[in-house]
């Protein structure tokens, strides 16, 4: 495996052309946003500066990518490491997928990827995944790639009405298995 590329996927920098479908596709879709993310949904416009998923510049603190399906070369969805503290070696790490490419394995191999990229290309020592109790996608990712289950946070999560547990998953980079 390359850096950046799985089995399934591949990450790149995000490009200008991504940003219109990850907004109708991933922010427009208001329950899966507000699951996603944790937050009120709120209208943004594509591209604008509150868009998550706007053209910027790399930074220190957040590592974000646009994930291409290697089969057919489709822009599949984003995946990030966030909140990348260098001092204390950690980041957290997030995935969301288009509609029509959930279910198909991409998840977890986008998680591997991020693995690969956080604990070999920048010597990271923890990786954390923070997710809604009920999210089977990102628990079953998490556990196939070998993340150990940490704890619950009781009813952490207000999300279209709901008090919703979220579920907290580590990997050291000791742990890591290519």
């Amino acid at each position: 495996m390359t850096p950046l590329r799985g089995e399934l996927v591949r990450l790149r920098a995000r490009i200008e052309t991504d940003v219109p479908v990850l907004h109708d596709e991933l922010h427009d879709d208001v329950a899966g946003e507000s699951r996603g993310s944790m937050r009120p949904w709120r209208p943004i416009a594509p591209g604008g500066d509150a868009s998550p998923f706007r053209v910027r510049e790399p930074s220190q603190e957040w590592a974000a990518f646009s994930v291409v399906e290697l089969a057919t070369g489709t822009l599949a969805g984003i995946a990030s490491l966030w909140g990348i503290d260098a001092h204390n070696r950690l980041a957290h790490l997030g995935v969301a997928l288009r509609p029509d490419f959930r279910g198909k394995g991409l998840g977890t191999d986008v998680v591997r990827v991020l693995c690969h990229y956080g604990f070999v290309v920048l010597g990271l020592h923890r990786l954390q995944i923070d997710t809604l109790a009920d999210n089977r996608a990102m628990i079953t990712a998490a556990e196939r790639v070998g993340f150990t289950r940490e704890g619950t946070l009781r009813q952490m999560a207000w999300v279209m009405g709901e008090r919703l547990d979220c579920v907290l998953y580590g990997m050291l980079a000791g742990e890591w298995r290519t």
